[in-house]
């Protein structure tokens, strides 16, 4: 399994970015991609995640209503777009994989259910 988070930069406070994160090396459908962040000094957390069984979402509260995450099944990516970003949404962000995720079964939001995960992506955020 490989996971290839793109998309980061730096960004004025306001501005949208939007991540990318192709997955491969795997053949199940019934799979949920997440994605993390982690800022200096702060412990990895949660923004959201998609189940591939059944399109079903999850995102964090605070980034509900700013950030959308959506996927292509024919490309086997995973996006998340980030508009009227913040100075805190500075972070490293990761994209994870896990698998055993069946229709009706929400993502996981928790770091610790994934088992794949991807190099990460520096998204800068300035005040």
């Amino acid at each position: 399994v490989q996971l290839q988070a793109s998309g980061g930069g730096l960004v004025q406070a306001g501005g949208s970015l939007r991540l990318s994160c192709a997955a491969s090396g795997f053949t199940f459908d019934d799979y949920a991609i997440g994605w993390f962040r982690q800022a200096p000094g702060k412990e990895r957390e949660g923004v959201s995640c998609i189940s591939n069984s059944d399109g079903s979402t999850y995102s964090a509260d605070s980034v509900k209503g700013r950030f959308t995450i959506s996927s292509d099944s024919a490309k086997n990516t995973v996006y998340l777009q980030m508009n009227s970003l913040k100075p805190e949404d500075t972070a490293v962000y990761y994209c994870a994989a896990t698998f055993g995720i069946r229709v009706g079964v929400p993502c996981p939001v928790h770091r610790f259910d994934y088992d794949y995960w991807g190099q990460g992506t520096l998204v800068t955020v300035s005040s």
